[in-house]
């Protein structure tokens, strides 16, 4: 505004919101990734959206833009990382195509990477509580790390109780943060500090504490008060960057406890050294992430965002066309509105329409009591930055998020020169909501619950990669480990994707019936292969009990694949 670029401001200081909506806790190398690509992705559909907008016709533009739907809901079924860079693109080309700003769409692109790259660059700059011991650009990590740690004291204090499952779910997870935190892009291929390299060393080291633990809890053996200090002292270690320490005598009287012990003293060990740099992380090849675009999950989002976004932009040209809008010009708020309903990251259907309409009205009506009272224009901004504050800790509920954003977007359109529009946009809000609901409820070619099944086709081709290489009997650990966590990483996706889609309508949740207990044997049945992994490195052999264990458990699952009518590999066990 100083410098008479206010159009411009608007347009970074969206970028900037969006950023910060991406932004989660973690890794500064990964924040570059998180919020970066979709940034990108984001100026590409401004500058698509504006080109369009102005030398297109109301039918051809729609028409482009459901082929963009298409394309970037395709495209959200490869990661989260994808899925926000698909919202970006459509959001930003809504934007570029609805609301005509005097500047060309180029100098439109670069104010909106600014915005996002101001905020990655505080990002990555400014310090976090976790960052005083150490290099403080590694904190993220550190914590993450020892998180893992954590997460593995706490399933041995669960074995032998009902709560083991639930912990070992936990690790899963801590486990899988730390792996992205690691895995973030880099200039260079490996490690080049020693600062990092000792944090993959660390995270390498605490791959057969889990396991370890993982085959206690399956066999439900008691385990001494004790087992639970050594990987809370590793914990302490890598928060505070210091070394192990003295670790708790060894218990040595069963296979699993053995590989606990066998663990420790090599975490310790690859702590003095602090030299590692395998993650045991699957690389996705060009082809897996265009199956995954082309798979059912892909097709069938790729479908509904592209009818969701189609359809409101078309009924938001109609209303700009024919003066429903008034004396507003722009129409961008609908089809975006749409974008956002569409997402089933962001929860099930009516569970997201419910928020966004709640959200909406809430925000729309806090700014409509603000904008009378405020000083214009330094008010307006003082509340944009403000809300900008607000949005790391509203990105816990998506109403609360909704709200907050609505109060900044419209706090932004009268910056940029609008009157005030709360009332237009509570009903463009509900409109879209309508119209989000009723295709989410159409019926789509091929089998439904498209996202549910692509999600449990990989990890049960996962689980079966993993239970071959230890029926094998092959010596590669390393490899070993990789297929454990790409097993219990897309188990814990599916059991993500079948608890959204089991909290939708009757008329959505009865298409993914059944998958629940599949993915339970799934997790059961890799389970079971860690116990086999640790008792076969402990004897030489297969007892009879695993076999059993494995045979009993690829008879439910085919049980369980007849009753939800979905296809999976057979899991070879006859050997």
């Amino acid at each position: 505004m100083a410098g008479g670029w206010v159009s411009l401001g608007v347009v970074a200081a969206i970028a900037a919101m969006l950023a910060g909506i991406n932004d989660r806790p973690g890794g500064r190398r990964v924040s570059v990734k998180r919020i970066g690509v979709p940034a990108l992705a984001g100026a590409g559909g401004l500058l698509l959206g504006t080109y369009a907008g102005g030398s297109l016709e109301a039918v051809a533009l729609t028409l482009v833009l459901t082929g963009l739907g298409l394309v970037a809901g395709g495209m959200s079924a490869v990661g989260p990382v994808a899925s926000a860079a698909g919202t970006q693109v459509l959001v930003a080309a809504a934007i570029g195509a609805g609301m005509p700003l005097p500047e060309p769409g180029w100098q439109r692109a670069l104010a909106y990477l600014a915005g996002a790259v101001w905020l990655l660059a505080l990002r990555l700059v400014l310090p976090t509580p976790g960052s005083l011991a150490g290099d403080f650009r590694f904190d993220g990590e550190r914590e993450a790390v020892a998180a893992v740690y954590d997460a593995v004291a706490a399933l041995l204090d669960a074995v032998g109780t009902a709560h083991a499952t639930t912990r070992r779910a936990a690790l899963t997870a801590a486990l899988d943060h730390a792996q992205d935190a690691l895995a973030g892009p880099r200039l260079r291929r490996y490690a080049s500090s020693a600062a990092e390299r000792r944090l993959h060393a660390q995270y390498a080291a605490a791959l057969p504490l889990g396991e370890a633990a993982t085959a206690l809890a399956w066999a439900e053996e008691a385990v001494p008060a004790r087992a639970a200090e050594g990987p809370r002292r590793l914990a302490a270690a890598v928060r505070e960057n210091s070394h192990t320490g003295p670790l708790p005598a060894p218990s040595r009287s069963a296979p699993a406890l053995r590989a606990l012990d066998d663990a420790l003293l090599h975490a310790a060990e690859a702590f003095d050294q602090a030299e590692g740099s395998d993650l045991h992380t699957r690389r996705r090849t060009g082809r897996d992430l265009l199956r995954a675009v082309l798979g059912v999950g892909g097709r069938e989002y790729g479908l509904r965002v592209a009818l969701c976004f189609g359809a409101s932009a078309a009924i938001a040209q109609a209303l700009h066309h024919s003066h429903w809008y008034g004396e507003h010009e722009h129409w961008y708020w609908l089809p975006a509105t749409a974008v956002f309903l569409v997402k089933p990251d962001l929860g099930p259907l009516a569970s997201r329409v419910l928020c966004r309409a709640a959200g909406t009205v809430l925000g729309a009506l806090v700014f409509a009591a603000f904008a009378a009272v405020l000083p214009r224009p330094e008010g307006l901004i003082a509340l944009v930055a403000v809300s900008g504050a607000l949005i790391p800790v509203a990105t816990r509920h998506f109403a609360a998020q909704t709200a907050v954003v609505t109060v900044l977007v419209l706090a932004l359109v009268m910056v940029g020169g609008e009157p005030q529009a709360s009332a237009g946009r509570i009903g463009e809000t509900l409109l879209a909501c309508a119209l989000v609901l009723l295709v989410g409820h159409l019926p789509m070619p091929g089998q439904r619950a498209g996202g549910v099944r692509a999600r449990l086709a990989a990890a049960s081709g996962a689980a079966q990669a993993y239970l071959d290489h230890v029926l094998s009997g092959s010596d590669d650990r390393a490899a070993r480990w990789t297929l454990r966590r790409e097993a219990y990483r897309t188990l814990a996706e599916a059991r993500t994707a079948i608890a959204v889609a089991a909290a939708e309508l009757p008329a959505l949740a009865r298409h993914s019936e059944g998958t629940g207990d599949i993915v339970v044997t799934l997790e059961q049945l890799v389970d079971t292969t860690t116990a086999c992994a640790v008792h076969l490195d402990d004897s030489g052999r297969i007892d009879s009990r695993y076999t059993r264990r494995l045979a009993e458990l690829a008879e439910e699952l085919a049980k369980g694949r007849e009753h939800a009518r979905i296809r999976l590999p057979e899991l070879p066990l006859a050997g």
